[in-house]
């Protein structure tokens, strides 16, 4: 965690390569901050990106004696991801729906600042939104006939909570817990977050088969047909995130797209799109990636990926770019500047997605 008040002092790996004049690749291969005697990371140790307090480092470096940090939990101790959940009692897939909150996400850090930083919350935040939330059962469950009883960004974070203690707990549980209908509300929850947990545990243990994921994951047989079913949309949508993300930061900096995390919306039927708004100075309103069809205009900001259906979108303003599936991000930037690029429909098929997916 960073604790409070040394935000400033905060060291990613690209830091500490600036300050040992090497260049990044190189810290990567020799890693000294593995070396015995180097300040641990401040990040938490399952933390994807590493940091140090630059303090400490610059010390150890000097060899001189390594300063500690406060000892003592702070309500503006900056906590990531992992030891958030931690904090809570949940696992950190569970975090990935609470951050949704309001209060969480009005106060998000990002370390370091920028579409790249790796995000915080202080510590203050994460225990007003624990012991805020409503007490399992609250309510006395639902009223036979009337709909949800609490907030839709809440539903998933609560039945997080539910499988988190019971990974075999029933639609008809979950209802009458929490006070949501069974079909679909209870029951699409627990599908999406069994088959999210099936999709960490396969990425964890490549070559595991998905129903033995749901297996070792202590799910009943009677729900592995719909966990494995999402947990495949999910892999597929986490495969094609890092190519999306390459892509939208090189629209990014050539001036004509936003700057902004790319997120994934899983379509019926398996597959997956994501949208990258333009810049307001652009001829088209956003540029779509479906995997079905491949990249494409849209017209609108708002709902840009529009309907979910098996058929293409087409029309006026609509342009599909690309020779394939996946183009090269520069590829697609020239396809975008020249308003004689593209075609009116595209030109990957359904039975191209499949193939290229197995």
């Amino acid at each position: 965690m960073i604790r409070a008040g040394r935000l400033q002092h905060v060291q990613t790996m690209s830091d500490l390569a600036d300050a040992l004049g090497k260049a990044l690749v190189t810290v990567r291969n020799q890693k000294p901050y593995a070396a015995e005697g180097h300040p641990a990371p401040i990040s938490s140790h399952k933390a994807r990106n590493q940091l140090w307090d630059s303090e400490q480092t610059k010390a150890y470096y000097a060899g001189e004696p390594i300063p500690e940090l406060p000892p003592v939990d702070d309500d503006e101790d900056l906590l990531d991801r992992h030891e958030a959940a931690e904090l809570l009692g949940v696992a950190p897939v569970s975090w990935n729906t609470y951050k949704k909150d309001p209060g969480l996400a009005a106060g998000v850090v990002l370390v370091p600042e920028g579409p790249k930083g790796t995000e915080h919350w202080p510590r203050r935040l994460v225990l007003a939104y624990k012991d805020g939330r409503p007490g399992r059962g609250a309510g006395g469950g639902r009223r036979e006939g009337s709909g949800d009883m609490i907030p839709r960004d809440e539903i998933l974070p609560r039945i997080a909570e539910l499988l988190d203690a019971d990974p075999a707990v029933t639609v008809e549980t979950v209802s009458d817990t929490l006070g949501i209908t069974k079909f679909p509300t209870a029951q699409s929850g627990l599908a999406t977050l069994r088959g999210r947990r099936i999709a960490d545990l396969v990425e964890q243990r490549p070559g595991l088969d998905l129903k033995d994921a749901a297996l070792q994951l202590g799910y009943p047989a009677i729900t592995h047909r719909a966990a494995v079913t999402f947990a495949e949309r999910e892999l597929r949508a986490r495969s094609a995130q890092p190519y999306l993300q390459h892509t939208a930061n090189v629209l990014a900096a050539a001036g004509i797209a936003q700057q902004a995390q790319v997120e994934m919306r899983r379509l019926d039927g398996g597959a997956v799109a994501a949208a990258v708004l333009l810049g307001t100075d652009q001829p088209a309103a956003a540029a779509v990636w479906d995997s079905r069809f491949g990249w494409r205009t849209a017209t609108s900001r708002r709902h840009p990926i529009g309907k979910d259906t098996d058929t293409a979108p087409e029309g006026e303003g609509i342009r599909y770019l690309g020779s394939g599936l996946r183009p090269e991000p520069d590829e697609l930037l020239a396809a975008l500047r020249d308003q004689r690029c593209g075609t009116k429909r595209p030109k990957a098929s359904m039975n191209e997605f499949i193939g290229s997916e197995e």
